[in-house]
């Protein structure tokens, strides 16, 4: 399929689900992640989500991750150069809404890209090669290619995957992991 037609595809799925059922398939994907590979790494990236688009709620890894004593970072979106600003969380951070209902850091600890060990990337939809297709403007791709070679990226859908997406760029950045409710995808 192409990235146009997925996007409509899964925003509609995404629509149908209920509090409960982002809730519960939120918490298996969380539980989902505790089976990789990535607890010696201490930087992680964790998108805040942006509740009207039914996104995986990463409240329970945000948790996780506290509880392991990693460092978490946040983005700040910048729509003019579709470029994102990293902060550190801590207990004083200040989130807000920006105008497209995006949970961002007010400020704080600025952390490079090239600092960040793992990311959480949220997308609409992944296929079986680790593609995926976010909301289409590049953000996610541009912060990822910022990135170190050795960053972990992993997806989360409450989807499985997609046999394949046919409108693949040459800048767009695949992903090691994806983790679902059910399972864990390796690229």
């Amino acid at each position: 399929m192409l990235k146009k037609a997925l996007r409509t595809k899964y925003k509609a799925l995404r629509n149908q689900l209920s509090e409960i059922e982002i809730e519960e398939k939120s918490l298996a994907i969380a539980n989902e992640i505790l089976k990789l590979p990535i607890w010696d790494k201490t930087y992680f990236h964790v998108f805040l989500p942006i509740e009207e688009q039914k996104e995986v709620n990463t409240e329970f890894i945000l948790h996780l991750l506290s509880g392991k004593d990693k460092e978490i970072v946040i983005s700040k979106s910048d729509f003019e150069s579709r470029n994102m600003t990293h902060f550190l969380l801590t207990d004083n951070t200040k989130i807000k809404k920006n105008e497209y209902n995006i949970p961002e850091p007010v400020d704080g600890i600025e952390v490079p890209a090239a600092k960040i060990d793992v990311v959480f990337v949220p997308l609409l939809a992944f296929d079986k090669k680790g593609n995926r297709v976010g909301y289409g403007k590049g953000f996610y791709d541009k912060f990822l290619s910022q990135c170190k070679p050795e960053t972990i990226k992993i997806g989360l859908s409450f989807f499985d995957p997609e046999e394949s997406i046919l409108d693949i760029f040459e800048n767009d950045v695949i992903l090691n992991y994806c983790v679902t409710p059910n399972r864990v995808y390796e690229f």
